[in-house]
């Protein structure tokens, strides 16, 4: 980080391992005073622990905070990984049997601002997040740029990390939105506006990928409609083939 140039520097998914509480205050200062020097800001994921709830339990969430020029900005998972980031309701019993030390993640508030950072506004999502599209229209239509940090880690070196580079383009290409993927062990990349890669770097390789984005206002039909228009005009489609059918049998 300390030797980047860039203005917005991105890192990924729990990039510092420890929660916020546990790292030393001025570790994050540096970053943030460095990203501060260029006028800039660093965006990095980090587990939060912070606040109880009504019977004292920790809450516990997948966070990312932003550092540097511009005012501290923090985005929450929301949509969390079942048995990774929490325990469905009703299944307690079966980690309780295997002896499983997992907690549950608290999910952040729905319809989180974009957040404010090196002159531009970014609509973050953790992971997999990025797959559920029309969960990401409302940051993305107040934000310049789309910004996904990940861990697939999970994955190894299979054909997911590429599929979730595939579902990341086509985000960008419904918002009409460029935007920038750090992940750890995936594809790190750089996609315009029309998902199109413009940088990456390959999986399991450890280095920096510097690059320009543009960031870009205005409205897509996706923001506008989401997934209905699709749906609206499969049903369409479907009501059409209905009465064809109906009518070839009436006329035979």
């Amino acid at each position: 980080v300390l030797a980047s140039e860039a203005k917005l520097i991105v890192l990924p998914e729990t990039a510092l391992p420890l929660f916020r509480s546990d790292i030393p205050r001025d570790y994050l200062a540096l970053l943030g005073d460095h990203a501060k020097g260029r006028g800039g800001d660093v965006v990095l994921g980090i587990p939060e622990d912070d606040g109880r709830d009504a019977n004292r339990n920790p809450h516990y969430y997948n966070s990312v905070i932003s550092l540097g020029s511009s005012p501290e900005g923090r985005y929450r998972k929301v949509h969390l990984v079942p048995f990774g980031e929490f325990v469905p309701f009703g299944f307690r019993w079966a980690v309780d049997m295997m002896s499983i030390p997992l907690g549950d993640f608290a999910r952040g508030a729905a319809n989180q601002p974009a957040l404010a950072a090196a002159g531009e506004k970014l609509a973050v999502n953790v992971c997999y997040e990025d797959v559920f599209g029309e969960e990401r229209i409302h940051a993305a239509r107040d934000a310049t740029l789309l910004v996904n940090v990940s861990n697939d880690a999970w994955f190894g070196a299979s054909w997911a990390p590429w599929q979730h580079l595939q579902i990341g383009a086509m985000r960008s290409l419904e918002a009409g939105r460029w935007q920038l993927r750090g992940n750890n062990t995936g594809i790190t990349a750089i996609l315009d506006d029309k998902g199109r890669i413009r940088g990456q770097l390959a999986p399991f390789t450890a280095g920096t990928l510097t690059g320009n984005a543009q960031g870009r206002s205005g409205t897509t039909p996706y923001l506008i409609w989401g997934n209905w228009a699709f749906l609206s005009l499969v049903t369409a489609l479907l009501l059409v083939s209905a009465h064809l059918t109906r009518r070839k049998h009436t006329a035979s």
